[in-house]
């Protein structure tokens, strides 16, 4: 990495708050952007889905635990995996510091995976979580909305992602989806995010993004090549782990 130029503090004050301008545009114009997203209209949920968890069997309606609106992490892990995705992971690591006053905004926030729930809830306590998980498997929900695909489709590149067809079809793909239950208990579908759209959930981001070096990517094959499940760091390095990372991501 080269230095920057280096100037005098009067100088570095007039560069300074030339950003701060771009920076306070963006941030109203995030504002502005939340507000329009909360006014997207919604559609009822009718089918009837069932996840497997700690409390066994449970509806859609059910994992609200008394709250009125849920997130739904869709957290790669398939039932042929024997790990979740260590992109997933990542994200994932970040949740829980936030139950406690999602809470308090009466927020439910969990992940969703096809994997069986014994899979789910052993990865789990390897990674020390403690955010709700269940297990979509046998259901569409992960189809439906866009978090899993079929042999069929990914062998037509017909898998659809993100709200287009998905460039480099996969049998699994991440997002988040939310949902509303009014007081009649009749649930709606109000958003998803895909891709990058999930990128704001994944705090280290925002902390690289105002580092010297910022995220420092642009040597691995892909963006998030670096990323191990948070107990692998030591045993996986990676400076010479990189090509290892991306059959991770294929593969578990």
């Amino acid at each position: 990495m080269k230095n920057n130029p280096i100037v005098s503090r009067e100088e570095w004050l007039e560069a300074r708050k030339s950003l701060l301008r771009r920076e306070k545009e963006l941030t109203r114009l995030r504002d502005l952007l939340s507000a329009e997203r909360r006014t997207l209209p919604w559609v009822r949920i009718d089918k009837p889905y069932v996840f497997e968890g700690p409390q066994g069997r449970r509806t859609l309606a059910d994992l609200f635990d008394g709250a009125s609106q849920l997130m739904t992490y869709h957290f790669m892990f398939s039932p042929s995996w024997p790990q979740g995705c260590a992109s997933c992971s990542f994200l994932a690591d970040h949740i829980d510091g936030a139950l406690v006053h999602l809470k308090q905004r009466d927020v439910k926030l969990m992940a969703v995976s096809r994997a069986p729930y014994s899979q789910l809830a052993q990865f789990k306590r390897r990674m020390g979580w403690q955010f709700d998980w269940v297990s979509s498997h046998g259901t569409d929900f992960n189809y439906d909305f866009q978090a899993s695909h079929t042999p069929q489709d990914i062998s037509n590149n017909t898998a659809y992602y993100n709200y287009e067809l998905l460039e480099y079809p996969a049998e699994e793909t991440h997002g988040i989806s939310v949902f509303y239950k009014d007081a009649a208990g009749d649930v709606f579908h109000t958003y998803s995010s895909y891709a990058r759209g999930c990128e704001m959930f994944a705090n280290t981001y925002n902390f690289l993004d105002i580092a010297p070096k910022g995220r420092d990517e642009g040597g691995f094959e892909f963006p998030m090549a670096w990323v191990r499940h948070h107990d692998r760091y030591d045993t996986d390095p990676v400076e010479s782990s990189v090509t290892h990372n991306i059959l991770d991501e294929e593969t578990a």
